[in-house]
This record gives structure tokens, sequence and C-alpha cells, in this order.
């Protein structure tokens, strides 16, 4: 099932924490300031930053965490070859299919898609942008996936995780009558949100699934686009925080955002063991514990004003320190680029 302020429309569900945003920009006398709380990342992570920048700097032992990855740009010569060139990459950076592959620069898991084969990747490469950066990135074969908020604040030697967010794919068990759309609108949390299935599967909606086949909905681990997430903080141990802290401090002034894990099983990530990362978000992300169907509003916006004044505090900081915040031009062009990028992305998987 679904709270009853899971889907509410974004214009209501953030306004609270709009408000509380400018609030801290008076606050601090800059309202964009929290860009200056990553200074080595674009825009401290806010919006438009390139996902392989964040994952570049990840220095020593660290890296053997990370998912391997490659990036290329389409359309990048006037005779390229973009298959080509992406197989190319491909094979120096050692992947093999299936791989993932989603653009440099992107936000709520729009236009990832894993590629079972030189066909698919071809297709979705058609439809890509020209002269735009995609990462085609290891297939993590881990069913469990997780997005892991860490701060560390200036002057700490040491970290925390603040939320642990398990995410799953609705998945849907074929009877052998009931086609796909039939049985996303039987299964009791899928029918109060079929716009976020039924449009992307519309090809299939007439597919007989076999009895007792089971069928993932969503591919990505995003919420927006249909993956149900759970609150993991009982998996918050001394081990795990100790892994993601060193992994966190190898990064060049990284203090707050959030690691998106792949893990095996819960007891080994609960160890600090068994996970890759495939993602590290700025202060764009949220702790995304919030949107498990059994957190209360209060519950919900508690945390969302937690985690965005201590973006301000750590930005402060900073900018103490000698950090200085993106420039407004500088961050509108930025948010201007993600929005057309975005609207011009191949669909998810």
């Amino acid at each position: 099932m679904t709270s009853f302020f899971e889907f509410w429309p974004g214009w209501i569900a953030y306004t609270p924490i709009v408000l509380q945003w400018i609030a801290l920009g008076i606050r601090y006398g800059n309202p964009i300031l929290a860009t200056a709380a990553n200074p080595t990342i674009d825009a401290g992570g806010l919006c438009g930053e390139s996902k392989q920048s964040i994952l570049d700097q990840i220095a020593g032992p660290s890296r053997d965490w990370v998912a391997s990855y490659t990036v290329c740009t389409s359309g990048a010569y006037a005779e390229s070859d973009d298959l080509g060139i992406a197989e190319g990459a491909m094979r120096a950076a050692g992947l093999a299919y299936p791989v993932v592959v989603k653009p440099d620069i992107g936000c709520n898991g729009t236009g990832v898609c894993l590629v079972d084969n030189r066909a698919d990747l071809a297709r979705y490469l058609s439809a890509f942008p020209r002269l735009t950066r995609y990462m085609l990135q290891a297939l993590i074969p881990h069913e469990g996936e997780a997005g892991v908020f860490y701060i560390r604040r200036p002057g700490e030697k040491t970290g925390t995780i603040t939320s642990l967010t398990l995410k799953s794919s609705p998945v849907v068990v074929g009877d052998g009558q009931s086609n796909l759309r039939d049985l996303i609108m039987a299964d009791p949390r899928c029918a109060q949100v079929p716009h976020l299935y039924l449009p992307r599967l519309a090809s299939r909606l007439h597919e007989v699934p076999e009895a007792g086949e089971r069928v993932k909905l969503v591919f990505v681990g995003n919420h927006c686009k249909g993956s149900t997430f759970k609150n993991g903080a009982k998996l918050i141990s001394r081990e795990l925080t100790e892994r993601i802290d060193a992994i966190a401090r190898s990064i060049p002034n990284f203090h707050f955002g959030r690691f998106d894990i792949r893990y095996d099983q819960a007891a080994n990530l609960t160890a600090g063991e068994g996970f890759s990362i495939i993602e590290i978000n700025g202060v764009g992300s949220e702790a995304t514990h919030i949107w498990d169907p059994q957190t209360t509003l209060r519950e919900a916006y508690a945390a969302q004003f937690f985690h965005y004044r201590s973006a301000f505090e750590i930005a402060a900081a900073n900018r103490a320190a000698g950090h200085k915040p993106t420039g407004f031009f500088t961050l509108l062009r930025m948010w201007r680029t993600q929005k057309r990028l975005l609207a011009s992305y191949p669909a998810n998987d």
C-alpha cells in the first residue's frame, strides 16, 4: 500500500522544503550556499553534475567498491560509429553484456536502461541526444539495492550514516490467464499508481505471463519511477558506517550525499561487505526512507528539514574555510542544461 502523502504532487509535497530553503538562504546570506557543501563536486551536487566526475574522485583502495564504468559521448565525430565506440570503450573497461547504460548528467533515474546485447545498445544510442555523455556500467547481479545517506561535518574525523533505504522493484506473478495489465491493476499498491507502470510497459501489457512467472515492473531503483522503498535503519552498524566513511573520505572534501549501492545480503551489508556503489549524489539528493509507507508525514518532514539544514551548516563552515558556493548564473545554466537533457533521454526501464 502507499502512504497518504507518498504520491502528492511535487508542488505540494516540497512547499515546506522550499520555504525552509528560503529561510536558510536568508539566515546565511546566500540562497544557494548549499552548493559549497561538497566543494569538489559541481554545484555541490545540487543539479547538473556529472556522475563520472564524482566517481572518478574516489581514490585508492576505495575504488574497489565501485561498479566498473566507462563514459562516452554520442556523435562525438562527424562519421562516428556510436555502437563501435561504445563497445570499444566497454572492452577497454573490462565490461561485457549485459550492462547498464545511463546519462552522465541525469536525475530521478531518467534514461537508465539495462541493455542485454548490442542490438539493445544500438537502439538506446539511436534515441540518445547527440554530443551528450553517457555512462556504461557493469550490471551488479545482486538483487538488493539501497540508498545510504552520509554526513560528515567539516573538522570531524568521521561521518555518520543518517538514513538507509532498501529499494525494490514491484513484482507481479503470472497465473497463466491474466495479461500484464490485469496483473498490475490487481496488485493493491500498483493499482493505486498505474501511471507509473502502464505507459512504460505499454508494448507488453497484452502479454500473459505463465503461472508462477515473476515479472519485475521496474529496473531503476527510483521512487518516482515506481520502485518501493523501506526504511532500513536497522541495518546501520559500526562496520557499515566505517566502510562508507572510509570511501567518503577518499573523495576530497565530500561531506554530504547519498551512496546508491547494490548488495547481496542484508547481513553482509550490515557487516560492511558484499556491496558495490553504482552512483553517488550530492546536495540534490534526499534521505529516501521518507518514502517508506510506514513513515509518517511528521517524520518525513523532520528528516528533510534536518538534512537540508545540515547542508547549509556544512556549506557555511566550508565558506568560512575559503570555499565559494556556485555562482547564481552558473547554477542557472546547469539547471537549464539538465532540464533540457532530461526531456531528450530515452525512456528508462
